[in-house]
């Protein structure tokens, strides 16, 4: 467990926070308008390894060989000039900070969005230490400055993550479908009727980061991936963009619990794992192994339906309304990659170098028209 102190003056800024993997769904800007909620649970922080923030360079200013010893290996429109290994914990969990008054505390449309820079400062001595964000659209998220906190450590004993077996027996998936809610919805009397059921943002960020890495995986050949949820978010994209005749290259669910993939599998979607982000990895298999998030992975390992539950009495709040809130009512809608995250992956992967992916990167703004993204 650490805490987090003004670099400044000492005084703390967060909670007591244990370490976990930096969410796919990070810095994922979804859809106009739309509330969503706090990107990490309470108690918990990651670091994103990466620059992110201000000042931004656009791909023009920044020679080839720059972005290639940054992992870039294609055109981007920007890249941050910022500082490496920011700290995003949930807002919740930050003790002493103030808003910082001014231009800083604007947004891009109904909130705080941090495209100026940190927004809030220590209480003690004033100095800037983390974007506040909760516009709308984007992760609700506090993102601490890496020169302007440190960590220090609280509790001696170091705790070792969990294994895959206690992660199975946890069993804490991530649900494909859920309500969203717009913005202005949270103002209005009776604002849940607002709500819509949808495809899961998180899933769409997962599938984005990982489509990125079946395509380097498919070597220019169809891929077909398991039926069920797997097939219903990667086969209709897959199928798009990679070209028809040559023999299909075989991905399979792999992973804690699950039998050994046979020598015809080509492809392995594997879990990351939740707190360390290292990627589950069978022992002798040549097979490409593709990340998926924990909680992604075991929905589409281990499916679990929502049976319907009979209550008696009046309907709690909390309760969904088969009338117009049945999320079956919308397992029908097609799914789309999130091109963002699968943009944000595949730049980082050098084989997209070749001509095959480049023309596929190249044509986003196309394949996202038709509604493949």
């Amino acid at each position: 467990m650490f805490v987090f102190v003004c670099a400044g003056c000492g005084a703390e800024l967060t909670t007591s926070l244990s370490q976990v993997a930096l969410p796919a769904h990070a810095h994922q800007m979804y859809g106009n308008g739309i509330q969503l909620p706090v990107l990490m649970e309470s108690g918990t922080f990651a670091v994103d390894s990466e620059p992110w923030g201000p000042p931004w360079r656009t791909w023009e200013e920044i020679h080839p060989d720059e972005a290639a010893a940054r992992a870039v290996y294609a055109p981007v429109h920007a890249l941050s000039d910022g500082p490496p290994g920011a700290i995003v914990i949930a807002p919740g969990d930050a003790r002493g900070t103030v808003l910082i008054p001014g231009n800083r505390t604007g947004g891009y449309c109904c909130g705080l969005d941090g495209a100026d820079g940190p927004n809030v400062a220590c209480a003690e001595c004033a100095l800037p230490v983390a974007s506040r964000i909760d516009d709308c659209s984007l992760w609700q998220a506090m993102w601490l400055a890496p020169n302007a906190v440190r960590r220090l450590p609280v509790d001696s004993a170091d705790a070792a993550p969990l294994s895959w077996a206690e992660l199975m027996a946890e069993g804490k998936g991530t649900p494909p479908f859920e309500p969203i809610a717009t913005w202005q919805s949270r103002m209005r009397p009776g604002h849940w009727s607002n709500h819509r059921w949808s495809w899961s943002p998180q899933w769409e960020a997962a599938a984005g980061q990982a489509l990125a890495h079946l395509l380097v995986a498919s070597e220019g050949r169809p891929v077909t991936v398991p039926d069920g949820l797997a097939g219903k978010v990667f086969q209709r994209t897959l199928n798009a963009l990679l070209p028809e005749g040559p023999p299909a290259r075989r991905a399979v669910l792999a992973g804690p619990g699950r039998p050994t993939p046979g020598g015809n599998a080509d492809i392995l979607l594997v879990p990351s794992h939740p707190q360390t982000g290292e990627a589950w990895a069978p022992a002798n298999t040549a097979a490409y192994p593709v990340p998926l998030p924990f909680g992604v992975w075991l929905q589409m390992a281990s499916p679990k339906p929502d049976l319907p539950v009979p209550i008696s009495g009046n309907l709690p709040k909390s309760a969904l309304r088969d009338d117009f809130d049945s999320p079956p009512l919308l397992t029908g809608r097609l799914f789309r990659v999130d091109p963002g995250v699968f943009q944000h992956t595949l730049v980082r992967l050098p084989a997209v170098r070749s001509p095959r992916l480049r023309e596929i990167l190249d044509g986003l703004t196309q394949h996202n028209r038709a509604g493949f993204f």
